[in-house]
């Protein structure tokens, strides 16, 4: 089946998870990603979080659908070998310090001779210029650094960070959007390639909706609500008779008063002092009050059964069992079965977005260290003896 970015040849430099998700992203959709590692170990999340047989289960995910090769990119040997792949490469990902592939001598101004067409999207913790620039960057640097671990927690707590990556998560997806717009200045306009610069930071900021304008115009200082949204009402997680928690967003004014109607406060769902979010918020102890002191005497599935009935967007805290056992991601293609190398099974998430005509999916499982290395070089026109050298040096 045709995908949409076949005939795109992607080479990762990058590790660990903002560089390698964008990389991941792309093939998903059918770009041949050839991925750099350093020879020994590889890429350090080969063995982060949970490991199954001396791999992590994270490398599954984040390395499917790629080719692996090993390359020490210190060496004078290998910036050769990245100017032979970068030749016939339209996009290049990295997400090392700024400036160490400068000081390698594989930088932007060295590879766009080698190649003008080159897209290159370089990912650091505070973008490739600015005061801040050579300082080291990691995910949950520049999620408090947009304004996001701010906001989590309970008010008056310290604030807790979200249970994944997001920051690094969030810049490979604008990474990925800075890629396909380059992609698509090189054919339809000048033919010339261009760097896509990503900063954690900025990506998390890009999703902090009014909190600066909120500022600006107001002298507002958004502050941590637990687990409600501030500024809309009703929208929050309220405990039931079992120990666990619906999650109602009945914020819209018709929705409001659908919730207010069918739990028997009628008086609530026509008071003329509720009828518009600006009111609501006003009254959302007391809205909150009520809708818990309903919520507290039903068993979450019942809750959320009647929510369902009468329309009022409702939903539950998932985990990891949850998702596995849930009919619609399997409905959705969102839980994928697949084996490893050893004909062990398990699932793995599904891809993101769905496209009718021409779908991503799962080509190869992810690689062993280097397990590409002599393919993709002798497609170069290294010879066996060639390979034998660079091994002996420690190069590849």
């Amino acid at each position: 089946m045709i995908k949409p970015l076949n005939g795109i040849r992607v080479l990762e430099l990058g590790q660990l998870i903002a560089g390698p998700f964008a990389a991941k992203t792309l093939a998903d959709f059918g770009a041949d990603v050839i991925k750099v590692e350093p020879p020994g170990k590889g890429d350090p999340l080969r063995e982060w979080r949970l490991v199954y047989k001396g791999t992590s289960a994270w490398w599954h995910v984040q390395s499917r659908n790629k080719k692996s090769i090993t390359l020490d990119l210190r060496t004078e040997k290998a910036r050769e070998i990245v100017f032979k792949l970068v030749a016939n490469t339209d996009v290049l990902i990295e997400n090392f310090k700024p400036g160490t592939l400068e000081k390698w001598g594989i930088g932007w101004d060295a590879l766009k001779e080698v190649n003008p067409r080159l897209v290159m999207l370089r990912v650091s913790g505070y973008g490739q210029t600015g005061p801040y620039r050579d300082l080291p960057g990691f995910g949950v640097i520049g999620e408090a650094m947009g304004g996001l671990r701010h906001l989590t927690g309970q008010p008056g707590e310290v604030p807790v960070r979200v249970g994944v990556s997001i920051g690094d998560t969030l810049a490979a997806l604008h990474g990925v959007i800075g890629i396909l717009m380059a992609l698509r200045t090189v054919e339809q306009h000048d033919g010339k390639g261009q760097v896509v610069d990503v900063a954690l930071y900025e990506s998390v900021f890009n999703i902090m909706e009014s909190l600066l304008p909120e500022y600006s115009l107001l002298g507002h200082v958004r502050q941590p609500a637990g687990s409600s949204l501030p500024g809309i009402a009703p929208s929050n997680a309220y405990l039931c008779k079992d120990g666990k928690y619906v999650l109602i967003a009945a914020n819209g004014d018709s929705i409001f008063k659908r919730l207010m109607s069918s739990i028997g406060r009628e008086d609530m769902a026509n008071d003329p002092n509720l009828q518009s979010n600006v009111q609501r918020v006003k009254n959302v102890e007391k809205i909150d009050k009520v809708i818990g002191d309903w919520a507290a005497q039903k068993e979450l599935a019942d809750a959320i059964g009647f929510l369902n009935e009468h329309k009022v967007p409702a939903g539950r805290v998932y985990d990891a069992e949850d998702i596995a056992n849930d009919p619609h991601y399997r409905a959705r293609e969102m839980i994928l079965d697949t084996t490893l190398d050893d004909g062990t099974s398990f699932t793995t998430p599904g891809i993101v977005p769905k496209l009718s005509k021409t779908p991503g999916g799962i080509r190869t499982e992810a690689p062993k260290l280097g397990e590409h290395t002599e393919e993709i070089l002798k497609e170069l026109g290294l010879t066996t003896a060639d390979l034998v050298g660079l091994r002996e040096a420690g190069v590849i």
